[in-house]
């Protein structure tokens, strides 16, 4: 009996190996087990972790799986539906100033919208001091969806926040005198810089960088410091896009999707005059969280200066690769990387030049893709 188990046994083994792999040779090794739906991670300049469950903890972690206790300080969230603490980002003045930032939603006359903070990381990382809240999206209504929530710190120093339009409230997308459906820019102190393109415009929220947006959930710098972000269609249309100052991304007049269980949105068109078209959408929807540039050679130089996205859909992360010419981004042919069997939440390079992903689930995990 044992030898004819044997081989079954290898079998199963094999088909494991290959589960978590693909043609390209990346393997999936876990390196932090046992967060609870996160949301969000972010590398401290030692190589250790902080890591966002959406219940409302932060939490550290180091690359040999130990995952903390959660850090006190951290504001009450509105967990429900697709609110929560979401993202985290480690301040490029870290080591001098132990600063951070994170966005969560928060409860308020109204409702509740999506609220962006700054802390300092005590020096045993347990804490948060210094908490503030630097920006509120406006104006707050009840809902359960579209947050948006990823933050990035541009060349300059000052942020980019990605802001969903609410679900309810998607008509607002294209209208200035709020934030729903928004990408906002805004200084380390939450003040507005002053080359803003609606800095000075009448009936406009000068925090907004460009609009038309409907749930951007992945954001990201190239190698030039250019801002790239991916944002979630309806049934269809999700999108990679290059926000830049003052321009309309669309949504609801133009999308390559359709209303969930079928049927046009608006007019049903793809294209209008004064509207951006996406760099690549996706039909079906993959539900793209989390968007990663890969500056390094580790994997080949073939996935030198790729984009790689999350799907919350289907579980798996794929490379596209974009040139940029003088006037337009054109997307080459995608490759899917690998299945993680997991929703994939967020993806980022790793300071020593690895893709780094993180799954949302009630037992998530934080892997790392090893060339083989």
């Amino acid at each position: 009996m044992k030898n004819l188990r044997t081989p079954y046994f290898a079998l199963v083994l094999g088909l494991l190996v290959c589960a978590a792999t693909n043609a390209a040779g990346v393997r999936a090794t876990t390196v932090v087990d046992g967060v609870n739906m996160g949301w969000s991670f972010a590398f401290l300049p030692d190589g250790s972790l902080l890591v966002t469950e959406r219940p409302g903890q932060l939490r550290h972690a180091t690359l040999n799986g130990k995952l903390g206790a959660p850090l006190t300080g951290v504001p009450k969230v509105v967990y429900q539906g697709q609110g929560g603490l979401l993202d985290v980002l480690v301040d490029s003045n870290f080591a001098r100033d132990r600063t951070i930032f994170f966005c969560y939603s928060e409860a308020g006359a109204g409702g509740n919208s999506t609220a962006l903070a700054r802390a300092t990381v005590a020096q045993d990382v347990r804490s948060l001091d210094n908490v503030r809240v630097i920006f509120r999206q406006a104006p707050k209504v009840e809902s359960r969806a579209h947050f948006g929530c990823r933050i990035v710190e541009a060349p300059d120093g000052n942020l980019f926040l990605t802001l969903g339009e609410r679900f309810s409230r998607m008509q607002d997308a294209q209208t200035l005198d709020n934030h729903h459906g928004k990408l906002v820019r805004i200084d380390k102190d939450g003040g507005v810089p002053a080359d803003n393109p609606f800095a000075q415009r009448g009936g406009a929220l000068p925090e907004i960088w460009s609009f038309g947006h409907r749930n951007l959930q992945g954001a990201t710098l190239d190698d030039k410091g250019r801002l790239w972000t991916t944002e979630h269609g309806p049934q269809g249309g999700d999108e990679l896009n290059h926000p830049e100052a003052g321009k309309n991304y669309g949504w609801p007049v133009i999308t390559y999707g359709e209303n969930y269980g079928g049927g046009k949105i608006g007019g049903g068109i793809t294209e209008k005059a004064g509207m951006e078209q996406p760099v690549k959408y996706w039909v079906p929807s993959i539900a793209p969280s989390g968007l990663a540039y890969l500056t390094s050679d580790k994997y080949g130089k073939d996935w030198r200066g790729s984009f790689f996205v999350g799907s919350l859909k289907f579980r798996f992360v794929t490379r596209v690769p974009v040139a940029m010419a003088a006037t337009a981004a054109t997307a080459g042919t995608e490759e899917r990387v690998i299945e993680l069997g997991q929703r994939v939440r967020d993806i980022r390079q790793g300071p020593d030049g690895l893709l780094y992903v993180l799954t949302e689930d009630a037992r998530g995990r934080i892997v790392r893709l090893d060339p083989q």
